[in-house]
């Protein structure tokens, strides 16, 4: 990490911001305001369900991510010539979705919603690869705990204007103009894309990339990939890392939900809590240049774990406002604050010019594990009680943290040897 790297210039971290915020936008409709305006129009629980399996597109981009780093657009630039159009389909498709009756999307319609959705889905998806490989090249390594800092902070202040925000405003203003506007705030997130000159900025060098084209491409990046000096290693910290925050946080709500908590007071809680985890990130994001990737990742991992582990002081405690309010906000900053660092240790195991692809195998390797974990996490609790599950999970995390120490002491081994053997 060099200590020296100048700050990134204020136009590269709003460029950064507003693309991961158009992310958190079509997302924050499609997780939070769609089911409940779904369930308003009497549509069925089983179709609404329906919904996580069109967030399908996240998981499988790794198949088709190593093409995204290998292909440009002479005109356009690399990145920016994938990501330009795929962010203006996203725009087509929501702006299509505000022009519709909601009569006719919540009804015979539906079908047509849930397939707009997909192509949402599947457009903002393979943006995202472009967006992270943009990332990694812009940042320089002292500079991607503020980057990811961006990523998770942006991503959620979209997540929060079309999740509670567009629930706040869709009974005054209407579907269609309520929509409507998210398709223009999503257009305004465009703007800095679009006067980005990544042609001068970053010239792609097509020779460092594979020769393939065809199937053989995927087979040949991520083998180079996990060929990489302590790659398993590496991928062994991010399956792991937020193992103990997947199984707890779940179960968070539906502790307070028995405690006798009421819809509106959940949702203040959410959004509290949710600009509390991007001031984590922002927090994380700077200390990160300060301390470094292995004293942040152990750092971030232990508040982490000690956030889940203390939920465990909320069981029994609900009328406690002043507590409940307290645990949850420190566990929300833990968790912004490791994610970050997570997040940018991701991005120094990323080869020049596979950054997309490379940070997208990683990527997908901790949300498949954790999702696995995630969904156990309601049997867990049956068994356990909410305070044995929080505990457990609080343990979890901590004991995780051995990989991430055995990491780092055999990366320290591999660059003894790389210096003895330049010299």
């Amino acid at each position: 990490m060099s200590p020296t790297a100048p700050r990134p210039s204020n136009a590269t971290l709003v460029l950064l911001a507003s693309l991961y915020c158009a992310q958190g936008l079509p997302s924050g409709l499609i997780a939070h305001s769609l089911p409940v305006l779904l369930r308003q129009h009497g549509v069925d629980l089983a179709l609404i369900g329906l919904l996580k399996l069109l967030a399908l597109p996240w998981l499988l981009k790794v198949l088709w991510a190593p093409w995204i780093d290998r292909l440009a657009s002479p005109r356009l630039g690399h990145h920016r010539g994938w990501i330009l159009p795929l962010q203006s389909g996203v725009i087509i498709c929501v702006a299509a979705l505000a022009l519709l009756a909601p009569q006719t999307l919540f009804g015979s319609g539906l079908w047509l919603l849930l397939g707009l959705l997909l192509l949402i889905n599947l457009l903002a998806s393979t943006q995202d690869i472009a967006t992270d490989g943009l990332t990694v090249r812009l940042l320089p390594e002292r500079w991607r705990g503020l980057g990811n800092s961006l990523q998770v902070g942006g991503y959620k202040v979209g997540m929060i204007v079309s999740g509670s925000g567009l629930l706040l405003v869709i009974d005054p203003l209407g579907w269609n103009l309520a929509v409507g506007l998210l398709a223009g705030l999503i257009l305004l997130m465009t703007v800095p894309i679009w006067l980005f000159p990544e042609r001068r900025v970053l010239p792609f060098q097509p020779a460092l990339a594979e020769n393939a084209l065809g199937p053989r491409l995927l087979f040949d990046h991520y083998r180079g990939l996990l060929a990489q000096p302590g790659m398993l290693l590496w991928l062994a910290v991010v399956l792991t890392f937020k193992l103990g925050d997947s199984l707890g946080s779940p179960m968070i709500k539906p502790m307070l939900v028995d405690q006798g908590w009421s819809t509106g007071e959940l949702g203040q809680l959410t959004l509290i809590s949710s600009l509390a985890g991007i001031g984590g990130a922002l927090l994380g994001g700077l200390l990160y240049a300060r301390i470094g990737v292995l004293r942040a990742l152990i750092l971030f991992g232990a508040l982490q774990a000690v956030g889940i582990a203390a939920l465990a002081l909320l069981v029994g405690q609900g009328a406690n406002n002043g507590l409940v309010y307290a645990v949850t906000l420190f566990e929300q900053v833990a968790d912004g604050m490791s994610t970050v660092a997570l997040f940018a240790a991701m991005m120094r195991m990323c080869r020049p010019e596979h950054e997309g692809a490379d940070f997208t195998l990683q990527a997908s390797v901790q949300l498949l594990l954790s999702g696995f974990v995630g969904a156990s996490s309601g049997v867990l609790a049956k068994a356990l009680g909410y305070e044995g599950l929080f505990v457990v999970a609080g343990g979890l995390g901590m004991l995780v943290l051995l990989v991430v120490l055995v990491h780092g002491r055999h990366s320290q081994k591999i660059q003894r040897h790389t210096i003895n053997a330049q010299s």
